[in-house]
């Protein structure tokens, strides 16, 4: 039996029903995997876990992929995509056109994500034809709970760091009208999504173990999608979380964002790291970008 300590971005959720089926089903367990699934108490600790050696395969978003670069880390592909961005609410869109102060809920705050939404909401104001000043979006650091911070507090004008398979179903769902700002109305590359990453000193060590982690959640991903029943009672037996038509919703819209061809992509994030460089985000030499991806 091979270990793998599995470290996830945030909380444990819909995105990361491959594991959870893995687990729950035994399919792991059966290919002589035994697989621990850590959350962590912060969104980029698994990097430093990863770099330790403590851990053996990490999931975060790709941006972050570039911005924690060592020497050594590999990705192992995307597992996950969906549409994310800036969520405005309805009333605010007058606001947010007139150039006026907007305040906006995020669960991070700091120069690299700040970054990302101002540019965001300043690229679809040139697309739109209307004026918007950076200086004018102010973020706030709170939590992950963007539809009840906005429907908590009223100065909340959005929020950033939204996915839509979480954030764009519970607005539908409880009839909050807004704005989804996302990468088919603002001309941006889509980074709303999860990779998984390792090492080489890992991939040296663990290679098969990791390739057969990879091939379970692949078939994972095939079987959840054919049975998204199972794929629900999975997900709550497993998180233990009480059952809702919510969940159930938000379960239904990422089942089939979930990709069962999990493959190292070096032309898949290429547009992507180039918009970041753009920005001063990321300096990465044509090197060391090469470097990340596994030669198939």
């Amino acid at each position: 039996m091979t270990k793998l300590n599995i470290s996830l971005e945030w909380f444990i959720n819909p995105d990361h029903l491959p594991f959870i089926a893995g687990v729950q089903s035994g399919a792991f367990r059966k290919a002589g995997l035994d697989v621990n699934i850590i959350e962590p108490k912060e969104h980029y600790d698994g990097f430093e876990s990863l770099k330790n050696g403590e851990i053996d395969i990490h999931t975060n978003e790709p941006l972050h992929l570039f911005e924690h670069y060592f020497d050594g880390i590999k990705s192992l592909g995307c597992f996950f995509e969906t549409r994310g961005g800036v969520m405005i609410r309805k009333s605010s869109i007058d606001k947010l056109k007139a150039n006026q102060k907007i305040k906006i809920t995020t669960p991070a705050s700091n120069d690299v994500t700040n970054k990302i939404g101002s540019e965001i909401l300043l690229r679809y104001a040139k697309q739109e034809g209307f004026e918007l000043s950076a200086s004018n979006i102010e973020f706030i650091e709170t939590d992950f709970y963007h539809l009840k911070n906005m429907q908590d507090d009223e100065s909340f004008d959005g929020a950033w760091l939204c996915f839509y398979n979480f954030e764009g179903i519970e607005a539908e769902y409880i009839g909050f009208e807004n704005l989804f700002i996302d990468q088919f109305i603002s001309p941006y590359p889509n980074f709303s999504a999860l990779e998984m990453m390792t090492t080489q000193t890992k991939l040296n060590e663990k290679g098969d173990a990791i390739k057969k982690f990879i091939e379970i959640c692949e078939n994972m991903v095939q079987e959840l999608n054919s049975n998204k029943e199972d794929a629900k009672s999975l997900y709550y037996k497993y998180t233990k979380e009480e059952k809702s038509e919510l969940m159930d919703l938000i379960i239904e819209d990422t089942l089939p964002r979930l990709s069962s061809n999990i493959i190292s992509d070096d032309k898949k994030w290429l547009e992507l790291n180039s918009f970041f460089e753009d920005l001063g985000l990321v300096t990465l030499s044509k090197e060391q970008y090469d470097s990340i991806w596994i030669k198939q």
